[in-house]
């Protein structure tokens, strides 16, 4: 059975000043049967690191370069966020993609450098207004797809997770209709069951990621192939993040 994840995307949030009061809240989240994750700015993860550890709240990071060291200036490397005990890293967001020009195989290189160092990559995918007005939605998916998890092995593709984050929902307020976000997340296992094997696609879970919220993260979660959500704007708010984790567990 899929172990439920809520995962929060600080994005370029919350200085380590401001992110004190919010990880202590934060920390005192209970224990339940499904997992609870912050992703906060690099700056903020060494303090996530103290005020988490020992808590049910796991700390990932937002982004990272797919090589353990070199001269690439301004970039973050696996080995430096699996030393602040980095459990998850997210990969090709949307934002990465379409502000940095991140392509399908530098992604893929992230995706594949997470393993190296025992992380679990979190695989953004999505489509915009456009693309969905056009009928290219599920098209557009399966090409990051491809992209990204070409070359991984059965068994690394089953322990990573997938985020469906339509672009034109992300921080507009107006999610998915949950039997939406259910159809395209039952398409894309679909798809990873023909790429790398009906096991992997199994035990892989699958988040959606748009305008979560207390008010429509049970109905998300009643779809069968939605294993949990990437919360944007609701996981900077203590208060709101724990409540759409408590309707999960």
């Amino acid at each position: 059975m899929r172990k439920p994840l809520i995962a929060g995307n600080w994005k370029m949030n919350k200085t380590a000043r401001e992110a004190r009061p919010l990880l202590e809240s934060l920390a005192g989240a209970p224990e339940g049967n499904a997992e609870l994750l912050v992703c906060p700015p690099f700056t903020d993860l060494t303090l996530a690191a103290d005020i988490l550890k020992g808590s049910p709240v796991q700390w990932g990071a937002q982004n990272m370069y797919g090589e353990k060291e070199g001269a690439f200036t301004g970039e973050i490397s696996p080995l430096m966020l699996k030393e602040l005990g980095c459990s998850y890293v997210i990969c090709g967001h949307s934002e990465r993609r379409m502000i940095f020009g991140e392509s399908n195989e530098m992604i893929r290189r992230k995706t594949e450098a997470a393993f190296w160092y025992d992380m679990i990559p979190i695989l953004c995918v999505g489509e915009t207004a456009e693309q969905r007005k056009a009928g290219q939605a599920e098209m557009m998916i399966a090409r990051q797809l491809k992209g990204a998890l070409q070359g991984l092995i059965e068994e690394e593709a089953g322990r990573m997770v997938i985020a469906y984050e339509p672009v034109w929902a992300i921080g507009s307020g107006e999610a998915a209709s949950p039997e939406e976000a259910g159809q395209i997340c039952t398409r894309i296992r679909a798809e990873v069951a023909q790429m790398l094997g009906h096991d992997a696609a199994s035990s892989m879970r699958i988040l959606y990621g748009g305008s979560v919220s207390p008010a429509n993260i049970r109905p998300l979660m009643d779809q069968p192939d939605i294993d949990g959500a990437l919360v944007g704007g609701a996981s900077l708010e203590a208060g709101r993040f724990l409540d759409i984790y408590r309707q999960v567990i």
